[in-house]
């Protein structure tokens, strides 16, 4: 039987790293090079998306000094963003997941910005708007 929402929520924990990370919009052309600080930047979490429009980098507060003059033309932004873990492996065929998750957080305004890796979800939310956040899938975990 596939995997439901209640199912994969009752199951799933919400990791966070305490980290901060930040965004960075990147020319087109820039894609080696982010490529190139993709592979370097030896942390557990980063992201690397290509568009036909844009290269956009997500990478630790802290490691962005070390990188930024190999990235030129980007725009950061000003935003420090804080990393939730949706710790729960999640059936590819899974429907509904996410919509549930952000329709609470967007009921809490809580903005979110999700990656999804192979079987997991991950949210960026604001740093002002973790607590929240955390409290607000907590609140949808127990009632789930």
């Amino acid at each position: 039987m596939p995997q439901t929402v209640k199912q994969a929520l009752s199951a799933a924990s919400f990791y966070s790293d305490n980290q901060l990370y930040t965004f960075a919009r990147l020319p087109a052309a820039a894609i080696m090079a982010a490529a190139g600080v993709v592979a370097e930047i030896g942390e557990p979490f980063c992201a690397l998306l290509v568009d036909k429009d844009e290269v956009t980098l997500m990478i630790p507060m802290e490691a962005w000094d070390d990188f930024v003059k190999r990235l030129p033309g980007h725009t950061l932004s000003p935003q420090r963003y804080r990393l939730i873990t949706i710790d729960v492996t999640l059936e590819p065929d899974l429907v509904g997941f996410m919509a549930h998750i952000s329709r609470a957080l967007a009921e809490a305004g809580v903005s979110i910005l999700p990656f999804a890796a192979y079987t997991r979800d991950h949210l960026f939310v604001a740093e002002e708007n973790f607590n929240t956040a955390i409290a607000t899938l907590e609140k949808l975990k127990a009632n789930s």
